[in-house]
């Protein structure tokens, strides 16, 4: 039991990344509250999890939000070990110039001020529990090898993945890590939005550009998760690890 004594929030739990992240720090022993804006996913896999899962309705756009999963993880299971920032939101894969300042906003209030907001809610917590943390945030590959047609998506994890390294440099003194994976796009509801539309043709466009020839699955993003938020990961820190099948070489 990898995670045994260790209370977790993962947001965006309920599907996909986050599901699989949720599941799998359960099944290794932590306590996991399931944050998603999505009630009827979310409170699914909390009721899969059973007594070792709370489901808390989250918009990770709402300071109050996040801050109402950190009190339920205090109140629920004494104590926070362990903040994943999963929640992500795109664009269509579409030329820039055609995404609006709406929705512009909102792909940056969801991947990377939602990082700002979940450090001001659990690493108050971390410090006065005196025994460190772990901030784990989902980024992407496309922060890392951008590519036309999800500009301002790719700027979003860009900016997550300099968040996480410059976290990680300020925090370490305190044993609070900051970690990220950086996925490839993967069997999850947000296909069709990177991809502009889920075809057989799309995706195996997409495949041929992954050496290892296959789409990510949440269980090998959950694995990753697993290990960067576990104690053999201690000395890790700043860590932007890709999960992607050798994409990014």
């Amino acid at each position: 039991m990898r995670l045994s004594g260790k209370v977790a929030i993962v947001t965006g739990a309920g599907s996909g990344f986050g599901e699989g992240i949720a599941k799998t720090f359960a099944r290794e022993g932590a306590k996991v509250i399931v944050g998603d804006i999505a009630e009827e996913g979310g409170r699914r896999v909390a009721a899969e999890i059973g007594e070792a899962a709370r489901f808390v309705k989250a918009d990770v756009t709402k300071a109050a939000d996040v801050q109402a999963m950190v009190d339920e993880a205090k109140s629920a299971f004494g104590r926070l070990d362990i903040l994943v920032n999963n929640a992500g939101f795109a664009h269509r894969n579409r030329p820039m110039l055609e995404v609006d300042e709406e929705t512009f906003d909102r792909i940056y209030d969801v991947n990377v001020k939602a990082i700002f907001r979940g450090a001001h809610a659990a690493i108050p917590v971390f410090r006065e529990q005196g025994a460190g943390g772990v901030i784990l945030n989902i980024a992407s590959t496309a922060g890392v090898r951008p590519r036309p047609g999800l500009v301002w998506y790719n700027g979003s994890k860009g900016a997550a993945i300099t968040l996480t390294r410059a976290m990680a440099v300020e925090l370490a003194p305190e044993k609070i890590r900051v970690v990220a994976i950086n996925p490839v796009a993967g069997e999850t509801g947000m296909l069709a939005t990177f991809l502009g539309e889920d075809t057989e043709e799309r995706r195996a466009q997409f495949r041929a550009t992954i050496p290892m020839g296959r789409l990510s699955q949440p269980t090998d993003i959950a694995n990753a998760a697993l290990f960067l938020c576990s104690d053999e990961a201690e000395f890790l820190t700043g860590v932007c690890m890709e999960v992607d099948g050798g994409r990014c070489i």
